[in-house]
């Protein structure tokens, strides 16, 4: 059953970041570029939270990541730098 659970939040996040991305990619279009760039650090920050805690593999988040600089090419770039797993 845990299994299961952790399966539905890990799909969870990654709708969550996946929304969050488009929804940063169409304002980034209407910012100037030192708002956008924070508001993509603010989220790039989130799904390194997300990573560490295991809600996400990083592989995956990568992969969002990825797919959403493909579909939004306005969309600023930062240094992503993953976990892959929260230090105990």
């Amino acid at each position: 059953m845990q299994g299961m659970i952790d399966e539905t939040r890990c799909e969870r996040t990654e709708r969550l970041l996946v929304a969050r991305l488009e929804t940063l990619a169409r304002a980034a279009s209407q910012l100037r570029h030192p708002e956008a760039e924070r508001l993509v650090e603010l989220a790039s920050v989130a799904t390194m939270r997300a990573v560490a805690l295991e809600m996400i593999q990083a592989e995956r988040a990568d992969e969002i990541w990825r797919d959403a600089h493909i579909r939004h090419p306005q969309l600023p770039q930062v240094e992503i730098e993953l976990p892959q797993r929260l230090a105990a």
